[in-house]
């Protein structure tokens, strides 16, 4: 069993999916007032997160090029200035392009580096694609009720 391979799969449908509601969400939604944590907030949250637990540990994560402190974080500063559909669609396929090329380095059976060592690495894996998918679900929701939009699912992709 090619588990890096699964795991792989797993994020890139993940993440197609999220490009999909990136490319389907109106700019009238993308920085709805009306919403607490903005469409395009929950975006970067969900992207930056799923980056980051690929890395070795969060001391050796090198953030992606265009991050700004803190946006990362629901209660960070994020109504400064929205990251705009382009640059976050950019962020999805830099995470295209990393996941595959990070996951097969990744020891799965050992303890995690992060702040929670309580966790295997794959078990931090799975955690990852959970609340990739859970913000994903919120999108899509949002999109679903709000503009009757639908994003085809996903099974499986493969690099």
């Amino acid at each position: 069993m090619d588990l890096p391979a699964i795991l792989t799969s797993q994020y890139l449908a993940s993440l197609t999916m999220l490009k999909e509601a990136i490319i389907a969400c109106p700019d009238s939604l993308w920085n709805a007032p009306e919403d607490h944590n903005k469409f395009w907030h929950v975006v970067y949250h969900t992207l930056y997160f799923t980056h980051l637990y690929v890395a070795d540990s969060t001391e050796s994560f090198i953030p992606w090029r265009h991050d700004r402190a803190r946006y990362e974080e629901f209660d960070g500063p994020p109504d400064d200035a929205p990251y705009d559909k382009a640059t976050l669609l950019e962020y999805v396929a830099f995470c295209q392009r990393h996941l595959p090329e990070r996951l097969p380095l990744l020891d799965l059976w050992a303890r995690e580096g992060h702040e929670d060592r309580t966790l295997l690495t794959l078990e931090r894996q799975i955690n990852s694609i959970r609340h990739l998918m859970q913000h994903v679900g919120e999108l899509l929701e949002r999109l679903g009720s709000r503009t009757g939009a639908e994003i085809e699912w996903v099974a499986s992709e493969h690099p």
